[in-house]
């Protein structure tokens, strides 16, 4: 057999394993989300904000990997917040654990096959910014991926999206004015800025912290890109909130940072977040 016909097996075996998810979970629901939350390390008491419709376990969902990861609960939960429908990852997927971009980004597919239009993603991520310290938010503007690997790699399935995705204007300039709005009326320290994707999981050198600064980098983290190269291929309204966890430049600040260490700010924050993302989900 050669290679393309191969390609194009696993690309049709990609939007039949969509189509199984699918199945599945509308066997134990029929709730209706519009709205789609990615809820990233220490970010997930969110989900108890939400009026719960359903609560399905990422083990029960056919083709679904399982979070690894300390601190993600590995839940998709639909439900109301703020009145709103939606549908929320308890818990995401890294490249770093071993999973393929396609397996990292299967929710957000199965997301967008349940009607979701809007992807709301937050992440923990360190600052290479030295005007921004650690507890605060980022709006994410603009990205740059220098990840391995890229889940639209392969033949494209012009049933999920386009060939070549434009990127020209990825993150929803709506809702990241309507985000600023929050932050400003309610004393939230918030910027924005890009954010650099790397594979992990180590954290960076300085060497490394040093160059991402001199590439335009603002804030570092190890998920949300292929997640967002995803959603756009799918044709959905992207917002990303990162908290910072820990400050990474200039070099002379840089600190030895733990997962703890980690959890522990973006838990501090947690509730501005929380506000943020039931307020953000009620606009326009």
């Amino acid at each position: 057999m050669s290679l393309y016909l191969r390609l194009n097996i696993q690309q049709t075996m990609l939007y039949q394993n969509i189509q199984d998810a699918l199945g599945y979970i509308r066997k134990h629901t029929d709730f209706q989300p519009g709205t789609g939350i990615i809820l990233g390390t220490g970010l997930g008491r969110l989900a108890d904000e939400i009026e719960s419709a359903c609560t399905i376990d990422y083990k029960d969902i056919p083709h679904f990997p399982v979070s690894t990861v300390e601190s993600h609960a590995g839940q998709l939960i639909f439900g109301h917040l703020s009145g709103v429908p939606v549908v929320a990852m308890a818990g995401r997927f890294h490249y770093y654990e071993g999973y393929s971009m396609q397996q990292v980004t299967f929710p957000v597919r199965v997301m967008r096959a349940l009607g979701v239009e809007r992807l709301v993603i937050s992440n923990a991520a360190g600052s290479t910014n030295a005007a921004i310290e650690a507890g605060d938010l980022v709006f994410i503007k603009d990205h740059i991926n220098l990840q391995p690997d890229n889940p639209l790699r392969g033949p494209n399935d012009e049933r999920l999206g386009v060939r070549f995705p434009d990127m020209l204007h990825t993150y929803d300039r709506a809702l990241m004015e309507k985000a600023l709005e929050i932050a400003r009326q309610h004393g939230i320290c918030a910027h924005t800025g890009v954010y650099v994707g790397l594979p992990g999981p180590n954290l960076e050198t300085p060497a490394e912290y040093h160059f991402l600064n001199k590439i335009g980098g603002d804030v570092v983290g190890m998920s949300t890109v292929p997640e967002v190269l995803v959603a756009k291929h799918a044709g959905m309204k992207i917002f990303v909130v990162s908290v910072v966890s820990n400050k990474c430049f200039p070099l002379h600040e840089i600190r030895k940072t733990t997962v703890a260490d980690v959890i522990a700010v973006v838990a501090a924050v947690e509730p501005k977040v929380a506000l943020l993302v039931k307020l953000l989900v009620q606009a326009k």
